[in-house]
């Protein structure tokens, strides 16, 4: 992408680039119901009301075959989220986006360095909102960047994180605009960060081979899948629990890890369930992301994460089964 408008946190980062589009009450910004509940705020923060779509079983990415469906007179914006790590296909969603004259802004929070037949994301849709927090890949405390190369957008973007300071004089302003700077410190450990950037994602796809080769075969866990089409960096490294074949339930096995000293984590709570937006989406379901909300946990996933850790990690989950 041409421009990189820096700014205070990846939240602020979605916000700033949907803000660019003028949203209105009553316009309507599409997301999947299946991530981290800043994608829905961010739509809301502009007045907008975020359209929900379930997420396709095999790679826990955006259905596109529901997307069409859900556009409207009212829609302005696609969001795809990048979960955890791995790509959405992004070339049929564009074409979408493209027949009904939509602006498609990626989520791009969870996936640096990840890559869509050969291209980073980040910089597949027409604006990308990326977060360096504490637990991303490359990190600088806090922080978030928006990119595009849209010249227009960047300028408004810039011209909104910075108070919509005017050029024209001092102390004077045509927009509401926001304070979500990024500061010089954070910048300077973002910068550092950057140059090993290949160096992480490179740790993180080595500790994904290892975690898939060392529980390939044991009943009942369902390792991450990657698309042929597509670099998954593994942000988290998660994984799928099915009770009856492996003998306890997700949380059965959280439990005996947490005994072990290994801390894991719950998938995301979908959005149609949480109790901010329950009663917007009261009566929708969306089967496979509740499905991936009751089964799936993160094992440690840092690309710091040794191989001696990882043998312990799979050795306990290995050692239950059944």
């Amino acid at each position: 992408m041409k421009y990189g408008i820096a700014c205070a946190n990846g939240t602020v980062a979605m916000h700033l680039a949907m803000a660019t589009l003028g949203l209105e009450p009553g316009d309507e910004v599409i997301i999947p119901t299946f991530t981290m509940i800043a994608t829905a705020n961010a739509v809301t923060y502009c007045g907008a009301k975020p359209v929900l779509v379930d997420m396709e079983p095999e790679y826990w990415q955006m259905d596109l075959n529901q997307v069409e469906d859900k556009i409207t007179p009212r829609t302005k914006a696609i969001v795809p989220v990048h979960i955890y790590g791995h790509p959405t296909d992004m070339d049929p969603l564009m074409a979408l986006a493209e027949k009904h004259g939509l602006t498609v802004i990626e989520d791009a929070a969870e996936a640096h360095g990840a890559e869509y037949k050969g291209r980073r994301t980040g910089g597949l849709g027409h604006a990308a909102g990326f977060s360096f927090y504490g637990n991303k890949i490359i990190t600088t405390g806090e922080g978030g960047m928006v990119t595009t190369n849209d010249r227009e957008l960047a300028r408004l973007a810039w011209n909104l994180r910075d108070h919509a300071f005017s050029h024209e004089r001092h102390f004077w302003h045509k927009f509401v605009g926001f304070n979500y700077r990024m500061t010089n410190l954070q910048a300077a450990v973002g910068l550092a960060q950057v140059e090993q950037l290949d160096t992480f994602v490179a740790a993180r796809r080595r500790n994904a081979l290892e975690y898939n080769c060392r529980l390939h075969g044991v009943p009942g866990i369902r390792t991450p899948a990657e698309a042929p089409w597509a670099k998954n960096v593994y942000w988290m490294y998660g994984i799928l629990v099915d009770e009856k074949e492996y003998g306890m339930n997700r949380d059965a096995l959280r439990r005996v890890l947490a005994d072990h000293g290994v801390e894991t984590r719950n998938f995301f709570i979908p959005m149609h369930t949480q109790p901010i937006y329950w009663k917007q989406y009261y009566g929708e379901r969306y089967p496979v992301a509740e499905d991936l909300c009751k089964r799936g946990f993160y094992l440690p996933s840092a690309s710091s994460l040794t191989l001696e850790e990882i043998e312990y990690v799979t050795d306990v989950i290995r050692s239950v089964a059944r």
